[in-house]
């Protein structure tokens, strides 16, 4: 006899079998396969990051211009309580904003 049991080459091969199995599942849940598939298209790639893009940059400016506009109403609001220092400057920038919004310079 050579020393090797058939039942621990058996746990050995179970175990194996078992941990394959759950990287076989990780790698499905984790769609590497269409990761992969996506590196391989070049036109599939830079199409998904052009559309990526476009909607950070969409997003961007209007979560801008909702930001703007909050802060725009807050200082006329604050324009209107005739606070001597703070309310001329507060006129002048929405003077200044009012006329670059309607595309004309100073």
């Amino acid at each position: 006899m050579s020393g090797h049991h058939p039942l621990p080459d058996r746990k050995l091969m179970e175990s194996i079998h078992q941990q394959v199995t759950k990287i076989a599942n990780h790698m499905e849940r984790t769609q590497i396969a269409d990761y992969v598939n996506l590196l391989n298209s070049p036109r599939k790639l830079i199409l998904s990051n052009l559309l990526a893009g476009l909607s950070r940059g969409v997003g961007i400016a209007i979560g801008f211009t909702i930001f703007a506009t909050t802060i725009l109403y807050a200082l006329q609001l604050i324009g209107a309580l005739n606070l001597p220092i703070i309310g001329d400057y507060i006129a002048d920038i929405i003077k200044h904003v009012q006329y670059q919004l309607e595309g004309r310079t100073f």
